[in-house]
């Protein structure tokens, strides 16, 4: 589910308590918002990194930044700078992510295809697919990959179907020489 056993932990508390409180959906936004922004800002996380910046001033910057944001997303934050591991925050949003996805019957899945993919086609994809990994629902990222020639490849978790002409031509090529 995730690299980090606590961060697996924290996202497990926080999933819990967002259930209880009948707002996953809201939480899981936010984080997700939250570590677009994170990125975005790397000097934000540096100063949340930094030793000699107290934890009471990180606090204080995170209340600042996410103004608005759900008190058990702050409270969970305040939690790991308590704990010195806020190292932990963008693992804890991807564990998050996951408990959020499996509660949901939500798969992520990378569809590779030489042009993009129009939100239709996603959803068809999504439907097509989804029963046979055995999810309700595929969330798709689409990355072009021009040298596929044409078809689709498809990455869910470990599998991968693969239709794509540059695969098909492939295994013709293996059965021609033996």
């Amino acid at each position: 589910m995730t690299q980090s056993v606590v961060a697996g932990r924290y996202a497990h508390a926080l999933f819990t308590l967002a259930v209880e409180n009948g707002n996953v959906e809201t939480v899981h936004e936010q984080l997700q918002e939250m570590k677009k922004a994170f990125q975005a800002a790397p000097e934000l996380n540096e100063l949340l990194h930094t030793p000699t910046v107290t934890q009471e001033q990180k606090k204080e910057l995170l209340a600042n930044s996410l103004n608005g944001v759900d008190q058990s997303i702050l409270h969970t934050l305040y939690l790991l700078i308590d704990n010195n591991r806020i190292d932990e925050m963008l693992n804890l949003v991807d564990a998050f992510h996951s408990y959020a996805n499996e509660a949901s019957g939500v798969e992520d899945a990378v569809a590779y295809t030489t042009r993009e993919l129009t939100d239709e086609e996603k959803a068809a994809i999504s439907e097509k697919f989804a029963h046979l990994v055995g999810k309700k629902a595929l969330n798709i990222t689409n990355i072009v990959q021009p040298e596929l020639i044409g078809g689709l490849r498809l990455q869910v978790g470990n599998l991968i179907y693969d239709s794509s002409v540059q695969a098909r031509l492939e295994r013709l090529k293996r059965q021609m020489l033996g």
